[in-house]
This record gives structure tokens, sequence and C-alpha cells, in this order.
């Protein structure tokens, strides 16, 4: 078998140029393939790491109509207020409901303005159920508590100086919200968010005081008492705020869902993508194979005086067939390996990028039995390829192949 590994690879190398067009369309194929699953796999994670419910008992409500950019529920033409927390609060199957105002404000350090997020942080037990659905610990420093007025608490990307700032803000320091001194208390812990680790946590009352938004509430946070009765809940909430807020069935101002179904949905979409550029993938593929079939057939061709020398000296019809079966995998092989590192450094380089655009810090998944499956698929595809061809090179006339 050695024997065979060793011709296959001489002849191939013999013919250059030829091979490698040959493979080209596998290489392409399999790059495709690979790269996308794991960017696909990555893109995943990193859009999962965006959204900030850890827990399986909420529910997430914003007002719909949004008129600027912004984080859920800004700047929407009829946002939600306190009314429609009281309402939804009432439900039997709700435990509890949070307040999240997420304004954007002017944040001033080292001479620097810039403009930036900042979040209520609601007291008493509301406090510890907050930082439980937003998954925040302290890095450095603390957490805001009870009676914390001119205090706050940055995301990490403060202390990674990758806010505009020039330079990195530290535990200690005094910084200007809305022109107003507040003391940082604390660093959290990196998320791989754009928004959660770019954020000022403040207080509820003193952001309020601050900014001023009134009974405005921009997301509502719902904990449901049980899991079971998630869509439940979700149906009767929507209920209550079509009531509240006078709107009919299908004209609904507000959205209601949980981190569940909304993953859901972007997950769905990005299978897609994948799926469809799969199947364009495939299509390279078998494109590649039907070069491996008409380069092997031209082979066959121009080199029956070789197959006639083999048959004349001893070779029987499987040894030719084997020759050419193997050349026709190896060719596949080669493509799949090359398709293989170009699409694992895709894979790579395409989540680093994302990483940059939405501020996550995820890794590509490569996967060692998508390597595996790979390699071993593109030698099948080019053996299988290569089969009528060698069929034809093992049904040679020595007598006529060596007359040419």
């Amino acid at each position: 078998m050695k024997d065979y590994f060793d011709l296959a690879f001489g002849n191939l190398k013999h013919r250059g140029v030829r091979s490698w067009l040959t493979l080209l369309g596998i290489f392409i194929g399999i790059a495709a393939v690979v790269s996308l699953i794991s960017l696909g796999s990555g893109l995943k994670l990193a859009v999962n790491s965006q959204f900030g419910v850890s827990t399986t008992e909420v529910i997430t409500v914003q007002a719909g109509g949004v008129t600027a950019f912004g984080p859920p529920g800004s700047g929407a033409a009829n946002p939600l207020d306190v009314d429609d927390m009281e309402a939804i609060e009432k439900l039997a199957s709700v435990e509890r409901v949070l307040r999240r105002n997420i304004p954007s404000g002017s944040l001033e350090f080292n001479d620097h303005l810039i403009f930036g997020l900042m979040m209520n942080i609601p007291d008493g037990e509301d406090r510890k159920f907050a930082y439980e659905t937003l998954d925040v610990e302290a890095e450095f420093g603390r957490l805001l508590k009870d009676g914390d007025v001119n205090k706050v608490v940055l995301g990490s990307n403060f202390l990674e100086d990758k806010v505009g700032l020039e330079k990195k803000v530290k535990v200690g320091d005094k910084i200007l919200l809305q022109e107003k001194t507040f003391e940082v208390v604390g660093i959290t812990k990196k998320k791989g968010s754009f928004i959660f680790d770019n954020i000022v946590h403040v207080n509820e009352k003193p952001l309020e005081d601050l900014m001023g938004y009134g009974d405005d509430v921009d997301v509502i946070v719902v904990q449901v008492k049980n899991k079971d009765l998630m869509e439940k809940t979700k149906a009767d909430i929507e209920k209550v705020l079509r009531k509240t807020r006078d709107v009919k069935l299908g004209e609904e101002d507000f959205e209601v869902s949980t981190p569940e179904a909304a993953l859901e949905t972007v997950n769905g979409i990005i299978s897609g993508v994948q799926a469809f550029i799969v199947i364009i993938a495939s299509l390279s593929i078998l494109v590649g194979a039907l070069g491996i079939v008409n380069t092997m057939t031209a082979s066959v061709l121009e080199r029956k005086k070789e197959i006639g020398i083999m048959k004349a000296i001893g070779a029987r019809n499987s040894d030719v067939f084997m020759q050419f079966f193997i050349e026709s995998g190896l060719l596949g092989l080669v493509g799949g390996i090359i398709g293989v590192v170009v699409g694992t450094l895709v894979g790579f380089l395409g989540t680093q990028g994302i990483n940059s655009f939405i501020g996550s810090e995820t890794i590509p998944e490569i996967s060692l039995w998508l390597i595996f499956g790979s390699l071993v698929g593109s030698f099948v595809i080019g053996a299988v390829s290569g089969i009528v061809p060698a069929m034809n090179a093992a049904k040679e006339n020595p007598v006529e192949a060596l007359r040419g």
C-alpha cells in the first residue's frame, strides 16, 4: 500500500499546476464549511453574551416604536411607565418586577468628555435580584450598596481604557456624570458585552434625580414564580398591557420576550445563513469532484504507455486501479488539508472581527471531529471521483497502450 501512495505522490508532483487547479474546488468548499461552522459557533456565543439576563424565570418587557439609537426600550415613542409595572406586579404568577432605565449622558474624566450609558440599580432585595439577572460581579472594589449616593461602579472597559478617555479609570477615581462628581467604588468583571462592559452603574434614586426621567421605564424585568408558567405569564402580561396602554390585539406598542425566545430567533437566523452557505460550499466541492474526474481521465489518456509498461512487467489490473484511485483520493485530501488550514484561519480572524465590532471576547469553536471529518471526507470525495478513470486505466490493453 505504501508503494501506491509513493507513486501517487510522485505523479501529483510531476503534474504540478494541473494538480493545484484540480483541487481548487475541494479547497474552497472545505475552507467554506470549516470557517462557517467555526465562525457561526463563535458568532452565536458572541451574540449570547450580549443578553443581560442570566436566569430562566425572567421575562423582559420594553416599549416598541423606537425612534432613536440606543439600548432596549430607550427612545421609544410611547415609553413604558410605573403604571405598567404595577399592573404586571399584580399578576398571580409574578414574583417581582424590576425597573430598568438605561439613559445616555455625559461622562468626563482626564479632561476628556464622552457620552455613555448609565443604568439604575435598585435598593434592598431587588438589588440582589438585579445583580443576579445581570450576572454582575466586582473585579476590583465592590458593587453598589444601599445608601450609596455619589458613587458609581463602572464596566470593565473603563479599566482597560477602551471607552475613549485616554486613561484608565481606577477604583477611588472621581468622574463627572452630567457635570456632577461621583466616586468610582468598583469595576465589574468582563462580560464580553458591548453594553455591559461600557456601562455606569448608579443607584436608582441618584440616577433618577440626575437624569430626570420621572415615571418612564426603558425595560421592565419580570421574575416568574415558576418557569413552567413562563408562556402563560407572557400571555397575561400582554393582555394586561393592552388594557393599560389602550391598544388592540395586533397593534401592540410593546414587546414581551423571554431570553430563550430572543436567543432562539437570533441563533435560528445564524443557522439559516450557515445552512445556505454550506449548500454553496457543497456545490463548490461538487465542481472540485468533477474537476478530479476530468483530470484523472486526461491523465489516463496521457499515461497509456506508462500503463502498458506496468502491465508488461506484471502489474495486475487491480494494481493499476489502486494507483489511479489513490491519486484521486490524494488530490482530494491535499485540497482538504489546505481548506482546513485556511478555513480555521478565516474562522479565527472572523471571530476576532466580530469581537471588535460588538465588544465580546469569544473564540471560534474548532472541533477536532470537524477537522477529521473534513479530511476524511475530502479523501473519500477525491477517491470516489477517480473510480471511473481508475477503472478505465485498469481495462487498458497493454499492447494497445504501448502503441500509444
